[in-house]
């Protein structure tokens, strides 16, 4: 069942007259929003024909926009010919009301080959899978421990089209954004690489340790890892404020997939289990800020906090110029222990910070400043 949800950030991509560029992982719906804006012409480069024909001869892209007066052209797949941004930075100077749609899944191609990113002449924004306030704060939190928020995973009835698609969705990373793009020289390097770059959603990276799994050079796994982060597909959280000596954080970086289905359908198992509830919810609570953030265009920013003496808290949310400590709970029955963290942050971190514990059951209350909610209030507390 194909399905649309109106997306938060289309509004402000509607009332802008510049120009835009949209990335995101595949199949969070970038092609289709753009679409809904109903751009006069399209180039899909993901069309094999049309990308060879371009490639061989960028006239022919000319001379298809000079065709007539065009007011907007949509390039989906943009990072996959970056020659094309300097034709564009020159349509945007000459013909004034001429707007441009840019949508990639790859910032690092798009740097990597030079390419002009139009500074001042193009707006970025990123777009990430469904967000609760997309979904008037009612996504159901089993569901989407099971199966993440892919637009196209979320809207199919069939359970086992579900996992089809999110099985599939590795596969398809490694063949169409890594090789085909020649993000890596070995793709069997970067599969085992990525392979055990899941096995260590939630924890803090060691990076020799993760080398010895992965069968690869210490040397790569940074550089693996700013792929994951350039393709929008993974991200490290690193220590909240350096500067805080007294706290003495612990400085490896901490990791989540950018959704909970595909990191499932890798992972072969899509049970929410209770050995498994934990690090499915941390990453939910991660991606449903992050992507709501990208969907307000606000800016964002998040941290991990654990200290050599033990004291940890899940996440420290910078969001525009406030600072939010959240603690994340599978479920509502919450300890004195669960909020040590959030109330013993203040000692290291002096201007104010508003502390939540976020959790998957039903129960709403505030204690000692700290509010204890369901992660979709949670969620619409923060504004997001």
């Amino acid at each position: 069942m194909s399905m649309y949800t109106p997306r938060l950030i289309a509004s402000r991509i509607e009332k802008t007259s510049k120009s835009i560029l949209l990335l995101g992982p595949r199949q969070v719906g970038k092609s289709t929003l753009i679409q809904s804006l109903r751009p006069e012409l399209t180039f899909n480069l993901s069309d094999e024909t049309l990308f060879i024909e371009l490639s061989s001869n960028l006239e022919s892209f000319k001379d298809k926009i000079e065709e007539q007066a065009w007011k907007s052209v949509f390039i989906d797949e943009v990072q996959r010919l970056p020659e094309l941004l300097n034709l564009v930075q020159y349509y945007i100077d000459q013909k004034k009301g001429m707007r441009f749609f840019l949508t990639g899944s790859s910032a690092r191609k798009l740097r990597r080959g030079g390419a002009n990113l139009l500074p001042g002449r193009v707006l970025n924004f990123n777009l990430g899978a469904l967000t609760t306030g997309e979904c008037d704060y009612r996504l159901n939190t089993q569901e989407v421990l099971k199966n993440g928020t892919l637009p196209g995973v979320h809207f199919e009835k069939e359970i086992e089209d579900r996992h089809d698609v999110l099985r599939s969705y590795g596969t398809s990373y490694l063949k169409e954004e890594i090789q085909q793009e020649a993000l890596v020289r070995s793709l069997p390097s970067f599969a085992r690489f990525f392979q055990a770059a899941c096995g260590e959603v939630g924890k803090f990276i060691d990076y020799s340790k993760l080398s010895k799994i992965a069968k690869i050079s210490r040397h790569s796994i940074p550089r693996f890892f700013e792929i994951l982060e350039d393709t929008l597909i993974g991200f490290r959280l690193l220590p909240f404020d350096p500067s805080l000596e007294s706290a003495d954080l612990i400085k490896h970086p901490k990791f989540y997939l950018f959704d909970n289905g595909v990191y499932n359908g890798l992972m072969g198992n899509f049970e929410a289990s209770e050995d498994r509830k934990g690090i499915l919810m941390e990453q939910l609570v991660f991606n449903q800020v992050q992507n709501s953030c990208w969907a307000r265009n606000k800016k964002f920013s998040a941290s991990s906090f654990r200290t050599r003496g033990g004291l940890e808290i899940d996440f420290i949310f910078s969001i525009e110029n406030d600072v939010f400590p959240v603690e994340v709970k599978a479920s509502d029955t919450v300890n004195d222990a669960d909020l040590r963290g959030l109330l013993d942050f203040k000692k290291y971190y002096r201007p104010k910070a508003q502390p939540f514990l976020f959790h998957g059951g039903k129960k709403e209350s505030k204690r000692d400043g700290v509010w204890i909610l369901p992660w979709q209030l949670g969620m619409k507390k923060l504004g997001l």
